[in-house]
């Protein structure tokens, strides 16, 4: 599922929401994402999981190409731990609740693609 097609849905599911509204919520979320992850802090969002700045160490790497042994500088990256509550409705464990369930859909040799519970059903 690509972001318009996640505003989209959101836009549909909640009609009085135009999808601009949606769309301006749905960055002002992610910029602050990034900003709090930018200044080296965490995030959790209860159900659903967390993310962090991890430290990378520098290493020596290898070129695959050549197998010369590369200097690899230190990093901070972003991670991400989905949440039990997440881990368990991807699963299939959890009575899991129709709105936000996520489905793949695509025929033979697509890839398949992410969509909400109840789209496919309301599309069709």
């Amino acid at each position: 599922m690509t972001k318009g097609e996640l505003i989209a849905h959101i836009a549909h599911q909640y009609p009085h929401c135009t999808p601009e509204a949606v769309e301006t919520m749905m960055n002002a979320l992610l910029e602050q994402v990034a900003t709090t992850l930018a200044q080296g802090e965490r995030i959790e969002l209860r159900g659903f999981g967390s993310f962090a700045v991890r430290e990378r160490p520098a290493r020596t790497g290898r070129n695959p190409r050549t197998g010369a042994a590369v200097a690899v500088a230190a990093r901070r990256v972003p991670v991400f731990k989905a949440a039990k509550e997440l881990r368990q409705r991807v699963e299939g464990r959890d009575g899991a609740r129709g709105g936000g369930v996520l489905r793949s859909q695509g025929s033979e040799g697509e890839q398949p693609r992410a969509t909400l519970a109840g789209q496919a059903e309301s599309d069709a």
